[in-house]
């Protein structure tokens, strides 16, 4: 019988307050709701994910930049249960920010966290990685570990201003690291349907990026905002909510696309 393979999605955009934290956790929420064996790596060194669905992180004294820096270190000993049934973590801290002066020079830092992925990659159906808001080294390892990137846009003034830029970096990583990367979707997000800028710019994002543009739009929802703070996904903290439907539409949308 054929080993099973988990599908990898970097959730990554370098502009901050475009919804990716609150897009890679919901979207591992309903992938886990789902039945969906999931686990959500978070990168970023605001560690916002794990302190998000993490009960007591103080307890844990580990996390993924150690599993990156120490190579005796094991990625297995930093995932932990979330507060969402069905998903795992793998946590991060502050000392994420230390990432990049510790690799500095090392001949394999852009693949560090495809090397540690290896012994988890097999008890997963998918794997979401929780980029922060640069193009630095944390991101490079992500998208060299992806098998598939998804991009949060906010429909908002200037929301395309530094997407080449991301653009460049996925096809440059494809040429150089992971030939099998690929984007499989645009996600619109913190959607205003009142405004008529919000309007002009999606039928933008659509006009630049075209079918890669998932069909669902992330609405702005206060509801989305505050679950967080009560460490729960959408799905518990409102599950009859505008947003926890387009986060359960946006799951469907990429297992139909991942079959494609």
């Amino acid at each position: 019988m054929a080993k099973k393979k988990s599908l990898i999605i970097a959730v990554t955009n370098q502009k901050g307050g475009v919804g990716k934290t609150t897009s890679a956790l919901n979207i591992s929420a309903a992938l886990a709701y789902m039945g969906k064996n999931t686990l959500l790596i978070d990168t970023d060194p605001q560690a916002h994910s794990t302190l998000s669905v993490v009960e007591d992180t103080s307890k844990y004294e580990k996390s993924l930049y150690d599993v990156l820096v120490e190579k005796n270190q094991n990625i297995d000993d930093i995932i932990v249960k979330t507060t969402v049934p069905g998903l795992d973590l793998a946590i991060s801290k502050i000392s994420m920010a230390k990432l990049e002066p510790s690799l500095l020079g090392e001949i394999d830092g852009h693949y560090r966290l495809r090397e540690v992925m290896v012994p988890v990659k097999d008890k997963y159906d998918h794997i979401i990685i929780d980029t922060p808001p640069t193009l630095g080294l944390i991101t490079l390892n992500s998208l060299v570990a992806a098998d598939k990137a998804i991009i949060p846009i906010q429909s908002s003034y200037l929301s395309l201003e530094g997407t080449d830029d991301l653009l460049e970096t996925i096809d440059k990583v494809k040429n150089v690291a992971n030939p099998e990367l690929g984007i499989i979707g645009v996600l619109i997000t913190l959607h205003d349907r009142r405004t008529n800028i919000s309007k002009d710019v999606v039928k933008n994002i659509k006009k630049v990026f075209g079918k890669s543009v998932f069909e669902t739009v992330i609405s702005k929802s206060v509801k989305l905002e505050e679950s967080p703070a009560y460490k729960e996904s959408i799905f518990t903290y409102a599950p009859n909510s505008v947003g926890a439907q387009q986060y359960k539409n946006v799951a469907e949308e990429i297992i139909q696309r991942a079959k494609e």
